[in-house]
């Protein structure tokens, strides 16, 4: 990714009118929220988008019209493999591509089956990188179908061929995290961080920046620890932002991404809380807390002085 070399890259959520089809003036109102916010760049069409719930017209019309909102003010980068064989897959890659997008990202589950081997899924992603020429590729570590994590010796391998550009970390350890950074050093790549809890650890061990759920809940607050993780004035406040997503953890993981629409409609943002995903019930106790939530981050971004977007 250009442009910001610690930045956050929402996760995009998928707006739906109640009816379950795209909403496409909240799609809008959304990718607005986040550049107003200060995001330094977008991942479209990712799991937090319910991707698996759309079909291949939707993934493209709703990365086409994401690209276009954006203008170019900021890389937009978009999955671009699903089911299907490799042929297939890279087909689909091509026409991500030609939506825009600064990068196609590959889900790391769906290039090889859970009990196929790391040589397998290399030499796919080899044969991907050959039948996808002058394509900017990225990994994302999708926990669907199943989650498969990378090496640092792979990550190394693959952005050693100058195609791979962007990795979505999900395995939530650091010094794997620290060792995919070295391994890739030196070349035009950046990984960002899925993983509140080191977050701040991990930007200070060479991360491009954060790409997390709880930026759709709070993105002002994840662009502020991407721009003030290292100040050393500010050291008590980091580790109260960092502490702030430790504790609330749970709270944005429950039946998202539901609870992520609920709190943008807390802030004022006209969005249904429809989803397509099967996530679980957005019963009273889930909806009380997400409230409290939203009243501990209103109290913690007025001791920031941080604007709402």
């Amino acid at each position: 990714m250009k442009n910001s070399p610690k930045g956050f890259i929402p996760v995009m959520l998928m707006p739906f009118q109640n009816d379950g089809q795209v909403d496409y003036p909240a799609l809008t109102r959304l990718t607005e929220l986040y550049l107003k916010a200060g995001a330094a760049g977008l991942f479209a069409n990712c799991l937090s988008s319910e991707m698996f719930e759309l079909s291949a017209e939707e993934r493209l019309q709703t990365i086409q019209h994401v690209v276009d909102v954006v203008g170019g003010a900021v890389p937009v980068v978009a999955t671009g493999t699903f089911a299907g064989n490799l042929t297939e897959q890279a087909n689909f890659v091509k026409k991500v591509y030609d939506a825009g997008t600064e990068a196609v990202i590959v889900i790391t589950g769906l290039l090889a089956a859970e009990e196929e081997s790391d040589a397998v899924f290399n030499e796919r992603v080899m044969r991907l990188i050959d039948w996808t020429p002058g394509i900017p590729l990225g990994f994302y570590e999708c926990p669907v179908p199943y989650k498969r994590l990378l090496s640092a010796e792979q990550l190394g391998q693959f952005v050693a061929t100058d195609r791979v550009t962007y990795h979505k970390d999900t395995c939530l350890d650091i010094k794997q995290v620290q060792d995919k950074i070295a391994a890739a050093h030196g070349h035009s790549f950046g990984l960002y961080d899925a993983y509140m809890g080191h977050a701040v650890e991990s930007l200070r061990a060479g991360a491009a920046g954060l790409s997390c759920i709880q930026g759709n809940f709070f993105p002002e607050l994840i662009v502020w620890l991407c721009e003030n993780y290292d100040n050393p004035l500010l050291a008590n406040e980091v580790q109260q932002v960092q502490q702030f997503f430790i504790q609330n953890m749970d709270v944005m993981h429950n039946v998202y991404p539901i609870v992520a629409k609920y709190s943008l409609k807390q802030r004022g943002m006209d969005i249904s809380t429809f989803t397509r995903r099967k996530v679980g019930t957005f019963t009273s106790t889930v909806r009380q807390g997400v409230e409290a939530l939203y009243g501990d981050y209103s109290k913690l971004s007025h001791h920031l002085e941080i604007v709402p977007a």
